[in-house]
C-alpha cells in the first residue's frame, strides 16, 4: 500500500497530520507493508526567495490583525500540536519560498527511497517549527540535509541548480488535478483521498478500508467441505 502526502514544510497542520498518520500506522496491523511518499505543495508560491519578514508579522498582515492577534492564532494551532507531542516555537521564523526544501525531498527520495525522504521531512519540519529556522536559507537546508545523511555534493548540486524543479511542478500539477486546495492531503493507493489533518481514528478507518478493498478475501460457502479435493502431499492418482 502506498500513501502519498501532499504537504509543505511550513504548514503546521502538515506536521500535526504527520504525527496522526504515524499514530494510525502504529495501530495498523499491516504497517510494515505501507510505503509513505511525500509530494510537494507550496502554500505561498509568491513568497520571497529568502525572506526577512517573520511568520508572525506575515500572518498579521495576511489576516489584517495586530501581532497579538496573530500570536493568538498561532497559539491555538500550537495547542493542538502539543496534544500530538509537538512543541511549536516558530514565531520568528522567516516567511520564504519552500521550493528548495521540496527539491531536496525529491533528492532524498531518489537517493534513499521513502525512508530517507521521511527522515528529511521530519528534520525540516522540526527545524522550522521547533527551532524557527528559515526554509529559504541554503545554509539551514544544507545543515538539515547533512543531519539525515544526504551527501553534501549531491545537496550542493541541487541547491546550486534547478534540479528537481520539474518534479516539484509535476507534484503541484497532480495536486491541481486532484482538486487539492489545502494540505495535508493524503492519497492512498491513488484511490482514496483524505483532506486535512484528520483524527487518528479516521486515518485508521481509511487504511483498513483501502487494505480490505485492495486484497479481497474469499468467504467459504457454509456447505463446503474438504472432500473431493487434492492437497500438495495427499492426493491419490
Amino acid at each position: 500500500m502506498r500513501i502519498e502526502i501532499w504537504s509543505d514544510v511550513v504548514c503546521p497542520w502538515c506536521y500535526i497530520g504527520k504525527r496522526r498518520l504515524e499514530a494510525a500506522l502504529e495501530r495498523f496491523e499491516h504497517a510494515d507493508e505501507v510505503e509513505v511518499v511525500y509530494r510537494s505543495f507550496e502554500l505561498d508560491p509568491s513568497a520571497p526567495e529568502v525572506g526577512s519578514e517573520s511568520v508572525l508579522d506575515s500572518l498579521a498582515s495576511k489576516y489584517g490583525v495586530d501581532t497579538d492577534g496573530a500570536r493568538q492564532m498561532m497559539s491555538r494551532v500550537a495547542d493542538v500540536a502539543t496534544e500530538e507531542g509537538l512543541d511549536f516555537d516558530y514565531d520568528h521564523a522567516t516567511h520564504t519560498k519552500t521550493v528548495d526544501a521540496h527539491r531536496l525531498l525529491h533528492l532524498a527520495l531518489d537517493d534513499g527511497g521513502p525512508r530517507l525522504q521521511g527522515e528529511l521531512k521530519e528534520a525540516l519540519l522540526a527545524a522550522y517549527f521547533t527551532r524557527g529556522e528559515s526554509m529559504g536559507d541554503p545554509a539551514v537546508l544544507r545543515k538539515v540535509a547533512a543531519e539525515v545523511g544526504l551527501e553534501g555534493g549531491a545537496v550542493d548540486r541541487v541547491l546550486d541548480s534547478s534540479v528537481y524543479a520539474d518534479a516539484v511542478h509535476a507534484d503541484l500539477a497532480q495536486a491541481r488535478a486532484y482538486g487539492v486546495t489545502g494540505v495535508p492531503f493524503f492519497v492512498v493507493d491513488e484511490k482514496y483521498g483524505v483532506a486535512g489533518a484528520q483524527p487518528t481514528d479516521v486515518l485508521i478507518q481509511v487504511l483498513e478500508q483501502a487494505w480490505a478493498e485492495s486484497r479481497p478475501t474469499l468467504t467459504m460457502a457454509s456447505t463446503a467441505t474438504a472432500d473431493g479435493a487434492c492437497g500438495p502431499d495427499c492426493c491419490a492418482t
